[in-house]
């Protein structure tokens, strides 16, 4: 069964279930929607301004004035922690019980994700999308038509770094990764691309976050001979403190990243001794990618970073999603959303989202494409494009769109 149908089956279960009653915090002028990031732990760096950027779209639909007739969409935050899942699962209950949330922007981390997938959103059938959750695991989750992600799975991630890094003549590398389920995802999809291109992984091994000391694994990891280290890890933790260890040990002068390391608080830490790494992050070159970037700066909002695109995209695919289905109860969103992401219909870019509701309102489609040039598999997850970086005069630089 496609996820479209499947979707539409359980929501129309769901409003058996219920008695048909919407949801109590839907029935009036305001909507809650949950904003569900790691405010705190080894991405506080990243999530602030994905935070911004999704709520950026609630605000520009709540004034247009035709979201369901004139109602309000009122963000109400909850702290992941990324790495958590306990906590993240007490956040995302009281963002449902009591907050009464109809839909889940979030969560970031893909462990933290997969907990409340789990936990949350299916018992309570609460539609969740995540901007950047990126585990191959999310692919083949249980969700009941629920879950949906505007990031790409890192299968294709570790795919397009290990072309890169052929490309580039370095055919041995020394991997570490942070011991969840992002981290195990991007480095078994890395090194089954890297050696099916030739290359070899010299070793591969985790790391824990939260540590003081990470000079024992920087040690195994020079043992192994390679000059180039990959780093699959968070950029405000094991991460940071494994580029960092390295750096003044001189174990390692070449370094690799990917989309958990991307940041400008990475640079602040490491400074010169980062320039030249190569990394990867979900990124667009598209039209819907630079207006999106102007449709921030011109409301306060910082919109050039990882995930901020996606965010803005994930948040704007709830709301269309309510208005398709002509309500914010919870049984209605998810039988909607491939409908609005993918076509036919209207193209919908970062900035026209009162033109996507009118036109929805009216009884039309559309197609929205946003900032990250939305499209959904039958899974729900983005099929995504990746943007390939290298640090430059002291900043990640956007070398090509891949």
């Amino acid at each position: 069964m496609s996820k479209m149908r499947l979707a539409a089956f359980v929501a129309a279960a769901a409003a058996l279930c219920l008695g048909l009653a919407p949801d109590a915090k839907a029935d009036g002028h305001e909507v809650k929607v949950g904003v569900i990031l790691g405010f705190t732990g080894p991405i506080e760096s990243l999530t602030p301004a994905m935070g911004d950027s999704a709520e950026l779209a609630l605000k520009e639909a709540s004034d247009s004035g035709a979201f369901l007739g004139g109602k309000v969409l009122v963000p109400v935050r909850g702290d992941s922690t990324c790495i958590d899942a306990a906590a993240a699962t007490a956040a995302a209950e009281r963002l449902v019980t009591a907050e009464g949330v109809a839909a889940i922007f979030g969560a970031d981390c893909s462990g933290v994700t997969i907990a409340i997938t789990n936990n949350v959103s299916v018992p309570n059938g609460v539609v969740t999308i995540s901007p950047s959750a990126t585990s191959p695991a999310l692919t083949t989750i249980e969700d009941n038509g629920l879950f949906f992600r505007t990031a790409p799975s890192d299968a294709r991630q570790g795919q397009v770094l290990a072309e890169v890094l052929t490309e580039r003549g370095i055919n041995s590398v020394a991997v570490t990764y942070t011991n969840n389920d992002y981290g195990k995802g991007l480095d078994g999809s890395f090194e089954n691309a890297f050696t099916a291109l030739g290359g070899t992984v010299e070793i591969s091994a985790a790391h824990e976050d939260g540590k003081g000391d990470y000079s024992a694994e920087v040690g195994a990891l020079a043992a192994s001979g390679a000059e180039h280290l990959a780093v699959f890890g968070y950029i405000d933790q094991g991460g940071k403190g494994i580029i960092q260890t390295a750096v003044d040990t001189g174990a390692f002068e070449n370094f690799i990243v990917a989309d958990g390391m991307i940041g400008d608080s990475l640079i602040e830490a490491i400074g010169d001794d980062l320039t030249g790494t190569i990394g990867t992050a979900p990124g667009s070159a598209s039209e819907g990618a630079q207006m999106f970037l102007d449709h921030a700066a011109a409301n306060g909002v910082d919109g050039d970073g990882p995930f901020r695109g996606e965010s803005y995209d994930a948040a704007a695919l709830i709301v269309l999603a309510m208005q398709a289905a002509g309500s914010a109860d919870r049984g209605g969103i998810a039988g909607h959303v491939m409908a609005v992401a993918n076509g036919p219909g209207e193209p919908i870019l970062p900035g026209e989202l009162a033109k996507g509701l009118q036109i929805l309102a009216d009884g039309g489609e559309v197609d929205y494409v946003g900032a990250s040039s939305v499209e959904l598999t039958e899974v729900g997850e983005a099929a995504g494009s990746y943007a390939v970086m290298e640090v430059e005069g002291g900043a990640f630089v956007t070398k090509e769109i891949r």
